[in-house]
């Protein structure tokens, strides 16, 4: 550990000067825990864009290679029951408010200037505070400041995606100034770039650094690993580049673990690791012998359901798993437990905080998660609904119950008078949790609007 690293320099400096006596010594070393204890850990969040659970070979996938994120489930904690938003705005904004979405998501695109978000609520505790990847959330170069960022290194900003693209030749803007385009330049590597230059002017810590990263969302092209990158063909969408994509994902998560262990902080940085929604429509993954086509956009398993994985050497047991619920609302909670901030007002978040499930404490499971979504991306209403689930059975506000278990594509609704007795009680259940956010507000028109 690092305390004691420190503790040995302390003692080896001591040699042939001062000869301490053992009880000296052990109120050093208890001293030094103690100061080691209190010091708020770095934060690195890392959401991918458009990755649903079965891309990762961790959780049963046998069409990608992520070794780097399956060794960090090994280290760490790996979560089978993680849900998000069905698309990417609505989950940013849930995310980083920690509210459902009918509190408020007005706008595809937007972030309401008005939200308070948990990069806020960090900076005001003394973290450092940095977003890198996708923006998404307005056209406005002083809007990361106003959302607690001191620095940032984003795509989708003050541009539009017309304007430029992500990936080759990228149009990405560092800190209120567009960098200079080149073709032989890929954008997540120019983010990682950033991300790493930040951690190590911030080692002192802590800091908090928020990584929306660009991959996996199409269009589909190659990586510099890619053997068509050396030939030029850098724009060419292709569905079969999906696969490349994920891998220097995986990469360049590596490479932030990696950096952080080299500044000598991975027992005092905790890392996240999840998508925003579903895999895109267009792909279609293998667990086996069992397909999953891409689900983004749907509010079935396959449009929400993503990967989480925690890791924090020391404090998250190794090859440690959760099967209850977790719902992006939490994220903001847990972050605040994390950074040990007790005043920020509880009635303003829809979550629970994860921190105890990653120290292995006994903790209640989440009985239930909740999903408002309303998208606002065009005119039609196919996506627009609410629905209540445990990790089994999910209900609609239509009155459609699913038995996820035997029916994870959601394709034939139970009959409600052929219901078991726990069938039954749970649908009771979820009802009354969908009554109540109803009565909260969370209704919607035929047009989508609250």
């Amino acid at each position: 550990m690092k305390t004691n690293a420190l503790a040995q320099k302390k003692e080896s400096r001591s040699t042939g000067v001062l000869r301490l006596s053992g009880a000296a010594v052990g109120l050093c070393l208890l001293l030094l825990t103690l100061s080691s204890a209190a010091r708020q850990p770095n934060i690195v969040l890392i959401m991918a864009d458009d990755m649903g659970y079965e891309c990762l070979g961790v959780n049963g996938s046998t069409s990608y290679k992520t070794p780097r994120l399956d060794a960090l489930a090994a280290d760490g904690m790996r979560f089978t029951h993680a849900y998000s938003q069905p698309l990417c705005t609505p989950t940013r904004v849930k995310i980083m408010t920690g509210q459902y979405n009918f509190r408020n998501y007005r706008q595809f695109g937007r972030l309401d200037p008005a939200q308070k978000t948990f990069a806020h609520a960090l900076k005001a505790a003394g973290y450092t505070t940095a977003i890198a990847g996708k923006w998404q959330l307005g056209h406005d170069k002083t809007l990361p400041a106003h959302f607690g960022f001191d620095e940032h290194c984003l795509w989708q900003l003050t541009y539009e995606k017309k304007d430029g693209e992500r990936f080759a030749n990228p149009l990405i803007e560092r800190n209120g100034g567009a960098l200079p385009r080149d073709e032989d330049v890929y954008g997540p590597t120019v983010f990682a770039d950033f991300a790493c230059d930040f951690m190590t002017r911030n080692q002192d810590g802590p800091f908090l650094l928020y990584f929306p990263m660009v991959l996996v969302h199409n269009p589909f092209v190659p990586t510099p690993d890619s053997p068509e990158w050396e030939k030029g063909d850098r724009h060419k969408n292709n569905n079969r580049h999906f696969a490349d994509m994920m891998a220097y994902t995986d990469k360049v998560v590596g490479r932030l673990v990696d950096h952080v262990a080299s500044l000598g902080l991975a027992e005092d940085t905790v890392f996240f690791f999840t998508g925003d929604n579903g895999t895109n429509r267009k792909i279609t993954s293998m667990m086996g012998d069992r397909k999953i086509v891409g689900g983004k956009g749907k509010m079935t398993d396959a449009g929400t359901r993503v990967p989480l994985i925690a890791y924090w050497p020391g404090q998250v047991a190794p090859g440690s798993e959760h099967g209850g619920l977790v719902g992006f609302e939490d994220f903001f909670s847990t972050l605040l437990d994390l950074a040990g901030i007790d005043n920020y007002s509880a009635s303003s978040l829809d979550g629970r905080s994860i921190l105890p499930i990653l120290r292995g404490e006994s903790a209640k499971e989440k009985p239930w998660l909740y999903c408002h979504y309303d998208p606002r991306w065009g005119r039609s209403n196919q996506w627009r609904g609410r629905s209540a689930r445990t990790t089994r059975y999910k209900l609609f506000a239509d009155g459609r119950f699913y038995d996820l278990r035997n029916d994870l594509d959601e394709a034939i609704p139970l009959a409600v008078n052929a219901l078991s007795d726990d069938a039954r009680d749970v649908r009771k259940q979820l009802r009354a949790v969908l009554d109540d956010m109803e009565r909260q507000g969370s209704v919607m028109s035929p047009e989508g609007a609250p």
